[in-house]
C-alpha cells in the first residue's frame, strides 16, 4: 500500500508542476477592494502595466469596493485557486479580522500571501491655528487635563488611521472624541477648517498642507524619520512603545494556489518593484516599495492581526 501512496504522491506533484509550467495561459485579474484612485489601486495598476511583459498574458484591475474592503476580499477568498484571481490589499485586511465578528471569510487562513509591495507612513498632525501642541508629550498633557475634550478624525471606524490613534491613546492613558467620516476628504476639510483637533494622515495627503503651514506634523509612525520631514520625530522617539503604525500593502492569492505559481508571481512582482519608475510612482503616494518572501509576508500578517486585535479589544471597537 505504501508504494502505491508514494507513486500517487509523485504523480500529484508532477501534475502540479505541469500545471504551474503552463501557467499563465489566460488573463490575470487583480482585485482591488476599494475605489479607483486609492494607493492600493495605484499599486495594482503599476503591476498590471508591467507584469504582462514578464508573464505573457494581460493583467487587468477589477475594483470591487465596499464594506471596508470585505466584498472584494471575499470574492478572492472564494475564487478558484489557480493563480488567475489575486487580491491587492492593505493591512486593513487583518484589522477586519477582529473588527467584524461575522466575516464570511478568514483574512488569515483563506489566502496564500504572495508578496509585500510597499509600506506607507502615517503622520500625527494638527491644525496649528487651533492647537499649539508641537510634541506628543504636549498632546498627552493637554488630553489628560481635559479628557474627552479634544477630537480626532478618521476616514471611518476600523481604518488604520482610527486604530493608530486608538493605540496612541491607549498607550498614553488619554481620551479624545472620535469623529469618523466617510472617507478622507471630508475629514481633512474639517481639520483644515479648525473643526477637528488631531488626525493620523498618510504622508502624501498631509505633506502639501504641512509645507503650506496649514497643518503641523507632530510625529511620524515609522521606525525612522522621513526624508521629507527630517525634524519630525517618530512616535518611538516620543516614548510610545510599539509606535510603528506603518501600513503594509501586498498581493495575496486564494488559499490552495500552487506553490510554483506563487513563487513565479513573487519573483515577477519583486522585479517590477525594483524598477525606478515604479518607486517614483509609489513615492507620489507616500509609499516605499518593499518585497518579501511569501512566508515572511504570512508572519507579518499573523503578527499584525494579533497586535491590532489587542487594540480593538481594549478599545471595545467594532465596525458592525
Amino acid at each position: 500500500m505504501r508504494p502505491f501512496k508514494k507513486i500517487l504522491a509523485t504523480l500529484l506533484l508532477a501534475a502540479g508542476a505541469t500545471a504551474a509550467q503552463a501557467w499563465p495561459d489566460q488573463p490575470i485579474t487583480l482585485v482591488v477592494p476599494y475605489t479607483p484612485g486609492t494607493g492600493i489601486d495605484l499599486i495594482a495598476r503599476q503591476l498590471s502595466a508591467r507584469l504582462p511583459a514578464a508573464l505573457g498574458q494581460p493583467v487587468v484591475v477589477d475594483n470591487v469596493a465596499g464594506a471596508s474592503g470585505n466584498i472584494g476580499s471575499e470574492k478572492v477568498a472564494r475564487a478558484k485557486p489557480d493563480g488567475y484571481t489575486l487580491l491587492v490589499q492593505v493591512n486593513t485586511l487583518v484589522m477586519n479580522k477582529s473588527l467584524y465578528k461575522s466575516l464570511a471569510y478568514d483574512p488569515l487562513n483563506d489566502f496564500t500571501p504572495v508578496s509585500l509591495t510597499s509600506w506607507g507612513t502615517l503622520l500625527l498632525v494638527t491644525n496649528p491655528n487651533v492647537q499649539k501642541t508641537t510634541s506628543v508629550a504636549q498632546v498627552v498633557t493637554a488630553a489628560k487635563a481635559s479628557p474627552g475634550k479634544f477630537t480626532y478624525a478618521t476616514p471611518g471606524v476600523g481604518t488604520p488611521h482610527h486604530l493608530s490613534m486608538a493605540m496612541l491613546l491607549q498607550s498614553t492613558g488619554t481620551e479624545m472624541l472620535h469623529v469618523p467620516y466617510k472617507g478622507t476628504a471630508g475629514a481633512v476639510t474639517d481639520l483644515l477648517g479648525g473643526r477637528i483637533d488631531y488626525m493620523f494622515l498618510p504622508v502624501h495627503v498631509a505633506l502639501q498642507h504641512i509645507q503650506a503651514g496649514k497643518l503641523k506634523a507632530i510625529a511620524t509612525g515609522s521606525d525612522k524619520r522621513l526624508a521629507q520631514l527630517p525634524d519630525v520625530p517618530t512616535l518611538a522617539e516620543a516614548g510610545i512603545q510599539g509606535g510603528n503604525v506603518d501600513m503594509w500593502y501586498g498581493v495575496l492569492a486564494p488559499k490552495g494556489t500552487p506553490s510554483a505559481v506563487v513563487a513565479r508571481l513573487n519573483k515577477e512582482i519583486g522585479a517590477v518593484l525594483k524598477q525606478p519608475e515604479v518607486a517614483t510612482a509609489f513615492e507620489s503616494q507616500g509609499m516605499a516599495p518593499a518585497s518579501s518572501a511569501p512566508g515572511e509576508f504570512k508572519e507579518l500578517m499573523t503578527k499584525d492581526a494579533q497586535r491590532w486585535a489587542g487594540v480593538v479589544q481594549r478599545g471595545g471597537i467594532t465596525a458592525e
